[in-house]
């Protein structure tokens, strides 16, 4: 576990809101406490880094590590860099001016992705992206799926009809489209949209997916079932996502990460940082006293 510390900043206060954590990582009555899930090996690892906009400091002296094939969320206030860190993992800030890493490391599989030496295309195959606003293109459903095998050079129709009814079935959507694969993908409800792009992401067969804020436009049952097809993505892909639900955390995290101006302040499995976090800072974010 890494806990940091420092911040000197003071908690801005607010009427306390009881944020209720599920059930699911709760041990029940006075029971002795959930043996703790087997670590899996960290295929991310990030040392020190800083990251700068222009001049600007947006991350300070991060360093944590993300375990294969579980979920680690990434929560904090607005302007945190929570996002910013994120979009460091497939190198998505390199499309912003001044952007950069400044100090420090991330690797993956043991590689400095900011090596020169890296294909940043092959990267981001390795390292797929799910944005805040479902963005589909202008295409039928098919055609969303099978882009990114297209571009790749993929031309056999057999292999891309295979691909696309195992991603869909993956993104839990076969069932709902299966009967209107040439049709716009512009045609399906927003949360379908959401669950076709988090698809299109999985047909290129990457061992990440980071998802910024997947669930934000979405109503709640349409979050229930992104919520339910993370879940089980896990079993094959790593995933991080950036969330402002504290709930959503809760229900599908195995780690979480608390942010505050540009710093980690404290990383630890989901109930320790629900039920007893270590930092007070942390306390007062999960219990709703800022934020």
């Amino acid at each position: 576990m890494v806990t940091t510390t420092v911040m000197s900043e003071s908690v801005p206060s607010a009427s306390a809101r009881q944020v209720t954590v599920p059930t699911a990582i709760v041990a029940p009555g006075n029971s002795a406490p959930a043996p703790a899930p087997v670590m899996s090996r960290a295929i991310i690892e990030i040392d020190d880094v800083d990251f700068c906009y222009g001049a600007s400091k947006a991350l300070h002296d991060i360093t944590l590590n993300i375990q294969e094939r579980q979920v680690t969320a990434f929560i904090g206030p607005s302007g945190c860099g929570k996002s910013t860190l994120l979009r460091c993992l497939n190198r998505m800030n390199d499309l912003v001016d001044g952007a950069r890493v400044s100090d420090g490391q991330i690797r993956i599989d043991g590689v400095n992705i900011y090596d020169p030496r890296v294909d940043v295309i092959e990267l981001r195959k390795r390292v797929g992206m799910v944005f805040q606003k479902s963005n589909p293109f202008p295409k039928s459903i098919y055609e969303n799926i099978t882009y990114g095998l297209r571009i790749q050079g993929q031309r056999n129709k057999a292999r891309l009809d295979e691909v696309v009814e195992r991603s869909l079935r993956g993104a839990a959507l076969w069932d709902e489209v299966k009967d209107r694969l040439h049709e716009s993908a512009l045609g399906m409800s927003g949360g379908q949209q959401q669950r076709l792009c988090i698809a299109r992401a999985i047909a290129v067969e990457p061992e990440i997916i980071l998802m910024d804020e997947p669930c934000s436009a979405l109503d709640p049952i349409a979050t229930a079932k992104v919520e339910e097809l993370i879940h089980d993505l896990k079993k094959q892909f790593t995933i991080v996502i950036v969330t402002h639900n504290m709930q959503q955390a809760a229900r599908c995290s195995d780690r979480t990460a608390f942010f505050y101006l540009g710093r980690l302040i404290e990383y630890a499995e989901t109930r320790t940082i629900f039920m007893n976090p270590s930092n007070p800072q942390t306390e007062a974010y999960v219990s709703g006293r800022f934020g």
